[in-house]
């Protein structure tokens, strides 16, 4: 198989609300940093990909004004999804496995503050049986958490420790929204409370893909992507046991993460009961780093979050901070879609 790696990685400040900006000013200075860091030009990108929502802009095909950040001359080769950046980087690899390119651009941006998050993310669910209870994702997240709780996989006290441990890791984040020691707060919806849940945010983030030796041109030591798999649940939450992630096992099974030990893992687990959750399917112990960037607790731009994932994971492995790292994104209520991509360095 041709050998793919993310050569370079860039995402924006993470805030709560960016309401003097446009998408298209978001996005344009991440766009420039990450082609900035390999020197490359747009005329330089053989394949370029987005991941969005129209739900979260309010309009349909949303994305075409954020193409203006990427530039309207030259002519380029695009494509986009309606789903998290992490499943755009999957289409975007696929392109440069067919050796129909070489290099690629991936980008994600969400701007969560205009809305309610917590209803426009019920347009996911079954729109027949249960998106007419309007369920929102903290009260089904809490159902997954109260799950967990009920079947002795964790307690409250145990997913406290997930959000100070998270939080405290993004403090040596410069991009992250929320840092440092924060309280647990009151009851969002029993048993999670406003420490358990990810804060709203607005942001941006963009990898670029290069293969074989063009890799090894831009950039001192790529992150190369050893395997990546996207799998899924059934649609209907009343069939599945939420207290287990049977789709992240075999994605991360296909994308050969059990065949060794990974020393850093980049969950995207918007709620800490969710960690849990992801942790048990991916067999990760106390060895393993687990979201050192703070993770989707400590910033969650929506469509960008998972993406951000597997950026993170990559940067550390540019610096030489890891030198095999699994990364994680996930989309639809209680872990409803996820991929997993592994990242290794070349041995030092």
């Amino acid at each position: 198989m041709r050998e793919v790696a993310i050569v370079a990685f860039a995402q924006s400040d993470h805030v709560r609300s960016s309401d003097e900006l446009s998408e298209v000013e978001m996005v344009m200075p991440v766009l420039h940093q990450v082609l900035e860091q390999t020197g490359l030009k747009t005329s330089d990108i053989g394949f370029t990909c987005s991941g969005s929502s129209d739900y979260l802009a309010g309009r349909a095909f949303s994305f075409t004004m954020t193409l203006d950040g990427v530039g309207a001359w030259p002519p380029i080769s695009e494509s986009h999804v309606e789903m998290d950046g992490a499943w755009a980087m999957y289409e975007a690899w696929v392109k440069l496995l067919t050796g129909e390119v070489d290099t690629a651009l991936v980008y994600a941006y969400g701007k969560s503050s205009p809305g309610s998050v917590r209803d426009v993310l019920t347009r996911q669910l079954d729109p027949y049986y249960v998106a007419p209870l309007w369920p929102d994702a903290v009260a089904l997240a809490a159902l997954q958490a109260q799950a967990l709780i009920d079947a002795g996989e964790t307690d409250e006290p145990a997913l406290a420790q997930v959000a100070a441990r998270s939080r405290e890791s993004a403090s040596a984040n410069s991009h992250a929204q929320v840092t440092g020691s924060v309280a647990q707060g009151d009851y969002l919806m029993q048993p999670l409370r406003t420490g358990d849940c990810p804060p709203v945010s607005d942001g941006a983030v963009a990898v670029i893909l290069a293969a074989g030796d063009r890799a090894r041109e831009l950039c001192e030591r790529p992150a190369w992507i050893r395997g990546m798999d996207h799998r899924i649940e059934a649609h209907s939450l009343g069939v599945r046991d939420l207290t287990d992630s049977p789709s992240t096992r075999l994605a991360a099974e296909r994308a050969g993460a059990f065949e060794r030990p990974v020393d850093t893992a980049e969950l995207h687990a918007p709620y800490t009961s969710q960690e849990v959750v992801l942790r048990k399917a991916l067999g990760l112990g106390d060895e393993v780093n687990v979201n050192p960037s703070g993770g989707a607790l400590a910033a969650n731009p929506i469509m960008a979050a998972g993406l951000l994932r597997i950026g993170e994971a990559a940067a550390r492995i540019h610096r030489g901070d890891s030198d095999r790292a699994l990364a994680h994104a996930t989309s639809g209520p209680c872990l409803q879609q996820n991929l997993v991509a592994v990242l290794e360095g070349d041995a030092r």
